[in-house]
């Protein structure tokens, strides 16, 4: 059984704040506040992506608008009621935070690895163009009987593999997170843009029977 949430859910983010810093919430008196991460691609395309930041994290930073970061942390979910309908929420948890100081700290800004189990039937599906696509949602535990559900998009010879995963399997991946705009359309014609948050995996292995066995023993 895996115990260590920082050895199945590991974020890594580097990138410029986006926009000025929000209460989200507080915990036993503890303030939570929320702000977006820009965060570049090898194409000119960048992701826009959201974290959430303990107030104890902040001290003596000048966190501001258009300054660059480093951050650790885990990717969250949790559900919340917009418009009536419940909606799954992706945020990154930091839990450490710098300013950068090099750019070799800048070679790899989005990274993450996940150790979770397969929790709905994996969706194939190509592209107009032919292109191999498969759509996962992973349960990542925690302490305190807690889950977090992650969407995943898997391309090519990984979407021929996670295509054939069962739920309830273990699997662990490593890519990085997305931003993705799309459209919505409602039955009255109107048309809402949108952004929805994924992990794009880059490599991924399922974990055998007797792996697992082993690590309970452990």
């Amino acid at each position: 059984m895996v115990n260590n949430t920082m050895d199945t859910n590991n974020v890594v983010l580097v990138g410029k704040v986006r926009e000025e810093l929000k209460f989200s919430h507080s915990i036993y008196g503890e303030g939570f506040y929320n702000t977006t991460l820009e965060i570049p691609r090898l194409s000119d395309v960048t992701d826009v992506l959201p974290i959430t930041i303990s107030e104890r994290l902040l001290q003596n930073m000048e966190l501001e608008e258009g300054v660059d970061l480093m951050i650790s942390g885990q990717l969250r979910s949790y559900n919340k009621m917009v418009e009536g309908s419940n909606r799954l929420i992706l945020t990154t948890f930091v839990r450490e935070v710098d300013f950068i100081i090099s750019e070799e700290e800048n070679k790899n800004p989005n990274q993450i690895y996940l150790d979770g189990f397969i929790c709905k039937k994996p969706s194939y599906r190509t592209t107009p163009f032919g292109r191999e696509i498969t759509d996962l949602l992973i349960a990542v535990n925690r302490p305190y009987n807690k889950s977090d559900y992650i969407p995943c998009i898997a391309w090519g010879r990984n979407a021929r593999f996670a295509q054939g995963l069962e739920i309830g399997q273990r699997i662990k991946l490593w890519g990085r997170i997305q931003s993705r705009e799309y459209q919505k359309k409602y039955p009255n014609g109107e048309v809402e843009n949108k952004i929805a948050y994924e992990v794009s995996i880059s490599k991924m292995e399922s974990v055998e029977k007797e792996e697992i066995e082993e690590s309970v023993k452990d």
